[in-house]
């Protein structure tokens, strides 16, 4: 069975852009006639079928730029979206948003939608349900069709695109850190299920720093939250456990505020008995009572540099493109969940 051929790979097999590829099979003037017929040959041996729209999307620029979100609750996406918009805006283009609400086949309906023709290239945030399945054919034949296509935050290491990601695993070492610095030692973990790829980076920083100062890790401290719906339920297992945390580290900050709500229902202060840590700088955590002490991964300046990439590729002719992983380095915004206010020396 001969393998499914694209434009990209005969542009690859020839050594020439996509462009020139589209042209030769379009029997067009400006391809000479040797380049042609080796060109026209090779498609139909292997059976190409052009995507009409994929070609009008490459040959005719729209100005607009799809973004696939997640979510809107979270401040984070609000604030990349703030990123993308402004620097789209400054170069004249429009952002089109589009809402997965987790789910796979929305995710699959939004890029379908976008990749019609509609837009010069997509910027993504990978749905959680698509991680749980592990199920990317529909990334994978938006870039065999030569769209390009930007991964942030939430990325796919087997697809090969550009990607833009914060420092999770950094970060949540930080948090942990700071917390063994105020002189906590039972420290728990408030996390996502290990298939969402920033939840484990952040479980992984977690595990770090308690393994460089010393402290045994314990699985009674650590929470999976499984049931979005059901977060305050499944966080009372830490208070009616025999080891009640004096510090958490929670990997998102609606984690963080749902921690400090329970644990005032226990009859615990923040952060006398208890300190937190959460992980997104936010409205939550900026309002939270007491405000919360998080891990800035500064989402506009991801939205920016995803922005940066997309236009770059959109604008490349290279079949040779090289793809990037740039890392948004994050730092801790220090305010009323914890006791201290600097890291100590």
């Amino acid at each position: 069975m001969k393998q499914k051929i694209t434009l990209k790979k005969i542009a690859k097999e020839f050594g020439v852009s996509i462009s020139t590829v589209s042209k030769a099979l379009k029997d067009s003037h400006e391809i000479s006639s040797e380049v042609k017929e080796k060109i026209q040959a090779f498609a139909k041996y292997y059976h190409y079928k052009p995507n009409s729209l994929a070609l009008n999307l490459r040959n005719q620029k729209t100005k607009t730029i799809g973004v696939i979100i997640p979510e809107i609750v979270h401040h984070f996406f609000t604030k990349v979206i703030t990123g993308i918009e402004k620097l789209a805006n400054d170069k004249g283009y429009n952002v089109m948003i589009c809402l997965s609400n987790e789910s796979y086949e929305k995710e699959v309906l939004n890029l379908d939608m976008l990749a019609n023709g509609v837009v010069d290239g997509i910027i993504a945030s990978v749905a959680k349900e698509t991680e749980a399945k592990e199920d990317y054919r529909h990334f994978t034949e938006l870039i065999n069709n030569g769209i390009p296509l930007v991964m942030f935050d939430r990325v796919v290491d087997e697809i090969e695109c550009n990607k833009v990601i914060a420092d999770d695993k950094g970060g949540a070492f930080l948090a942990t850190e700071q917390l063994i610095k105020n002189g906590c030692s039972n420290i728990a973990l408030v996390t996502t299920p290990d298939y969402v790829t920033v939840g484990l980076e952040r479980k992984e920083g977690y595990l770090k720093a308690l393994n460089e100062f010393k402290i045994p890790s314990n699985e009674e401290l650590v929470v999976t939250i499984d049931d979005q719906k059901s977060v305050d339920e499944q966080l009372t297992v830490l208070f009616e456990g025999n080891m009640v945390p004096d510090g958490i580290f929670a990997v998102n900050e609606i984690y963080a505020a749902t921690v400090m709500k329970v644990a005032r229902k226990f009859g615990y202060s923040v952060p006398e008995d208890i300190e937190v840590i959460g992980f997104t700088d936010g409205l939550i955590s900026e309002f939270a009572s007491p405000s919360l002490t998080t891990v800035a991964q500064h989402g506009r300046t991801m939205g920016q540099k995803a922005l940066e990439l997309l236009l770059d590729e959109i604008d490349s002719q290279d079949i040779q493109y090289q793809h990037k992983t740039h890392l948004i380095q994050t730092d801790l915004k220090i305010r009323n969940s914890t006791k201290k206010v600097q890291l100590q020396n």
